[in-house]
């Protein structure tokens, strides 16, 4: 599903009504009735019951005043609260307060501190709000009297529907400066939002309904629309049935190169992610001295051991040997558990180099490269880069709190800028390709906050490439599938006391459900 920013979305309304000769006020209306339709369903009858409604000047405001009209329409109290002067309306929002105007709404001012009592008192005899005070054009943040306003609200505890997007949300980032309404529901319209989708926005929004107001399909799709929710109707055709005479050698042959004294399980739990989620053949490549440690933990997984220094890493004089693996297998991970020792900057590039597979580069692979990211320009193959925000800020020489106020810009920038395609982890791991598209993610939780979660991550995309995914899909899928083991190891155990492993151990369950439907 295509996600928008406020500016697709307002080229979407605006080719409605140019091309398609859609009244922009019959938008409006539609979106009124949707909002309408969640409103009903949480209030069940009209009954006694009471709805404040606050609207502001733009269109975003109209379709409150369409609510109201309907609301008023279904046997419902309406108190209506304006936060503008009527005449700087926009012409369609104009129309429709001359309409509840007529029919003897009770519409009441909202500019000045004295008008406060009366909306407290409306607040306390309502049964809901509506916030349709400002739409996704909203920037930065409000005013002394808006965030009063806004804190009133917030206060009344009772239920709040949004009409499309919380009123404090920025549409694009979902960024909030101050103040926002913390809305229990939000009706968005065509298709979700960004703001919507990525924290701290998301949190505002509550319970997300995506509502059709009769904008053509075909403007809903398209290369144009640069950024996608990763949903089940993603994953569900790259994960394929198996042919009845398939063998190991179907599944293709993923490389992992990693480990150090003391850091041995990360290559482990990349490698075991790796087979759960379907490679035929899975070789790790590791500091000789580890080989007894991996090999008793992991049966299924073949090892190679390589030259090591005195400090238990990878040695340089393991290169040759490194070189003769890539030979012979389907796609090479590098980075998990290798350690910040100086050698593993060589190594890493070497990799790049040589390889004529795709190369999956993970923490201590991404700290290597960091200093000189050219390297990424001097290779044949396709590469996917997966940093945590602490690693994608060495990376870029950003600070963490630049890359996660706007996420989705600085992935989709750095990809198209080195080529390679971008997982950059978190809350909504985020998926960007040299192309310029943006995939963003919704599944997992804050239960996967623990040691060895990314390199799961990094086993899954590996062994999902082992079996002929294109690299960026792959990345895409394997951010979903992850974060649904995750869900799924939740849902049996609890957040607090999830390990990676229980998300490696719920794999197989996931892709029996892709397998399923």
């Amino acid at each position: 599903m295509k996600i928008l920013k406020a500016k697709e979305m307002r080229d979407i309304d605006r080719k409605a009504t140019a091309e398609y000769d859609i009244p922009s006020i019959l938008l409006m209306e539609n979106a009124g009735i949707k909002t309408t339709e969640v409103i009903k369903s949480i209030l069940q009858t009209p009954g006694n019951k009471n709805v404040t409604i606050l609207v502001g000047k733009g269109n975003n405001g109209g379709d409150g005043l369409v609510v109201a009209r309907q609301l008023l329409n279904w046997g419902l109290s309406v108190d209506v609260f304006i936060t503008a002067d009527t005449l700087n309306m926009t012409r369609d929002s104009a129309i429709n307060y001359q309409i509840l105007d007529k029919m003897g709404a009770k519409i009441f001012p909202l500019k000045q501190e004295q008008d406060f009592n009366r909306l407290q008192v409306a607040l306390l005899k309502s049964d809901l709000i509506v916030d349709a005070l400002y739409g996704i054009g909203f920037k930065g943040g409000f005013n002394e009297f808006e965030s009063k306003v806004v804190k009133i609200v917030n206060n009344a505890q009772i239920p709040i529907v949004a009409v499309d997007i919380p009123s404090g949300v920025d549409a694009d980032t979902g960024r909030v400066h101050g103040d926002a309404i913390r809305a229990s529901n939000t009706v968005t319209f065509a298709l979700p939002k960004l703001g919507l989708i990525l924290e701290p926005g998301k949190g505002y929004a509550g319970s997300l309904t995506v509502a059709d107001i009769t904008i053509p399909a075909s403007l809903l799709t398209g290369n144009r629309l640069k950024n996608n929710l990763i949903d089940e109707d993603f994953i569900k055709p790259l994960i394929k049935e198996r042919p009845a005479e398939s063998h190991k050698g179907t599944y293709g042959h993923a490389l992992i190169i990693g480990g150090s004294v003391g850091l041995s399980g990360a290559v482990g739990m990349a490698a075991c992610a790796a087979l759960r989620c379907g490679a035929g053949l899975v070789t790790a490549a590791i500091p000789e001295s580890l080989l007894d440690i991996i090999e008793s933990k992991l049966s299924e997984v073949m090892t190679t051991p390589l030259a090591q220094t005195n400090q238990g890493t990878i040695g340089l004089e393991a290169l040759p040997a490194i070189e003769n693996l890539l030979g012979t297998v389907s796609v090479c991970a590098i980075g998990p558990g290798m350690s910040g020792a100086p050698e593993v900057n060589s190594i890493v590039r070497y990799v790049l180099q040589k390889s004529g597979v795709p190369v999956v580069v993970d923490a201590d692979g991404l700290n290597a490269i960091k200093g000189d990211i050219s390297i990424l320009k001097d290779r044949q193959v396709p590469v996917v880069l997966t940093p945590h925000p602490g690693e994608m800020a060495r990376l870029t020489g950003m600070n963490v709190d630049e890359i996660q106020s706007d996420r989705i810009r600085v992935a989709g920038d750095f990809a198209k800028e080195w080529g390679a395609t971008l997982v950059l982890k978190g809350n909504n791991t985020v998926v960007a390709n040299p192309s310029g598209e943006i995939y963003v993610n919704i599944t997992g939780n804050p239960g996967m906050a623990t040691a060895g979660s990314g390199d799961v991550l990094c086993g899954i995309i590996t062994g999902l490439i082992s079996q002929g995914l294109k690299p960026q899909d792959a990345a895409v899928a394997g951010v979903f599938l992850h974060g649904m083991a995750g869900d799924y190891a939740a849902e049996r155990k609890g957040q607090r006391g999830l390990v990676a492993g229980d998300l490696t151990d719920n794999l197989p369950a996931v892709l029996k459900y892709f397998e399923s439907i």
